[in-house]
């Protein structure tokens, strides 16, 4: 036998050796059974605040929509002074906006209406969001899937000037979440006071834009906050204030202008939701005085 026969005998069997001792370490490594004292992290189902536990029942449950009041970053504009609400304020807000907005849909509607049609997040947020032009951003829609309220720590549940402006802010987003579901005609809406829209609309005043065809200042800014706009006030005031709004307006064609409007808007609602905003006035209406009662 040469040398290199012998060099390589050698070597197979100094691999062979080695493979040997590899597969008796792994194997003993598998037989014994690692015990593991603990974790870094918690797996522990965390405990539910009483808070924590009516948003489950009342909102998650009852209609897929999860409220968010603890601050994240992630959800508002770090570039604005905003901040999250005083905690004991939360559930008495969430309260008025149930009994108000989603109890008064559910019954006009159905009960699965706003289950099927709704913001999958509610955000709260504790104080004002003033815009660099002065004006005040009540809410938020954005993109169907959240509404964010601001002024939730401003809220008097005794107060009905109080909570109809509050309430307002998701009557008009909720209008909005509707029309991105399904449209409403822009171009037949927007014909009747084309001329008077404005992107300076917070220089009217909400009397003089009534004069002009709008139920509101802000309405000037576009054919859909318009369209609204007009859903809003039909639904924060009953059917005897609200007409008592469009009755004090003076000029004749601006009360006409507001009343074809509002032609389309019911007629928007009939066709596509099924849904009589005459008769949901009442109701959010009745539900609204409830609240005060309370």
């Amino acid at each position: 036998m040469n040398i290199k026969n012998k060099k390589d005998i050698k070597l197979a069997n100094a691999c062979a050796y080695l493979i040997a001792v590899i597969a008796i370490i792994i194997l003993s490594s598998c037989s014994e059974e690692d015990s593991f004292e603990g974790s870094a992290l918690d797996t522990s189902t965390p405990k539910l605040s009483v808070l924590d536990s009516y948003i489950r029942t009342n909102y998650v449950s009852a209609y897929n929509i999860d409220v968010l009041y603890k601050w994240n970053e992630n959800v508002v504009d770090n570039n604005r002074f905003l901040f999250p609400p005083v905690e004991q304020n939360v559930q008495p807000v969430l309260e008025v906006v149930e009994k108000i907005w989603l109890d008064s849909y559910s019954e006009v509607g159905g009960t699965n209406f706003v289950k099927l049609v709704a913001p999958r997040q509610l955000l709260l947020v504790g104080g004002r969001n003033y815009n660099q032009s002065g004006t005040i951003l009540l809410g938020l829609a954005e993109g169907g899937k959240r509404i964010t309220l601001f002024e939730t720590d401003l809220v008097d549940v005794s107060d009905k000037a109080n909570i109809t402006r509050f309430l307002s802010t998701i009557q008009h987003e909720y209008c909005h979440i509707l029309n991105q579901t399904i449209p409403f005609n822009e171009d037949g809406f927007g014909e009747i006071t084309p001329s008077e829209y404005t992107g300076q609309w917070f220089n009217t005043s909400i009397a003089d834009a009534r004069e002009l065809g709008f139920i509101s200042d802000y309405a000037r800014s576009s054919v859909v906050e318009d369209f609204a706009e007009m859903v809003n006030f039909m639904l924060i005031n009953s059917n005897e204030e609200y007409n008592a709004i469009i009755d004090g307006i003076t000029d004749e064609d601006a009360r006409n202008s507001i009343r074809s409007k509002e032609v389309i808007v019911a007629d928007y609602f009939i066709k596509q939701w099924d849904i009589n905003i005459y008769e949901l006035q009442e109701v959010t209406a009745r539900n609204t005085q409830e609240v005060i009662n309370n």
